[in-house]
């Protein structure tokens, strides 16, 4: 499972979520142009409290649904890699709808710091063309991913 600060995810299997992105990892990168630019920036993701963790996970996995694979899709389909971005989109819907963020006082405390974090992600993306970030957003999912393996726990 999944340990996001307070909040828990089971059901998710880190092994399918990496195998799905090395199916479209080379489709990706090959397809990014821009190599100064990076979205999940250490800022973003470093040092991240656990209470942080529940928020900032909603935030970005909402943000990947809502945003980046919505705006990839037909280019999905042209590319050949619906089956590889099914499994992440309904892997990501599913961490999604088990958060439960803010429930608790305590946790509140911490939204703010985790939505700075976010917005910093968000603002970067909004600098380049749509097509652009999405490719490059999705090029990072293995830097998501591995920041979100240190939140599972057997």
């Amino acid at each position: 499972a999944f340990h996001f600060g307070p909040c828990r995810v089971e059901g998710v299997v880190p092994q399918e979520l990496w195998e799905a992105f090395w199916a479209v990892r080379d489709t990706l990168q090959a397809q990014d142009n821009i190599t100064d630019v990076r979205l999940l920036r250490a800022e973003v993701l470093q040092n991240v409290s656990d209470a942080e963790s529940c928020y900032l996970v909603h935030q970005l996995l909402r943000f990947y649904l809502d945003t980046v694979f919505k705006n990839y899709h037909n280019k999905t389909a042209e590319l050949r890699t619906l089956k590889s971005f099914s499994t992440l989109a309904n892997n990501f819907v599913l961490i999604v709808s088990d958060l439960q963020p803010c429930q608790e006082q305590n946790m509140c405390s911490s939204r703010e710091e985790a939505h700075r974090r976010f917005l910093q992600f968000q603002r970067a993306f909004e600098q380049l063309d749509v097509e652009a970030a999405a490719t490059k957003a999705l090029g990072e999912i293995d830097i998501l991913l591995r920041w979100m393996q240190k939140f599972y726990q057997l």
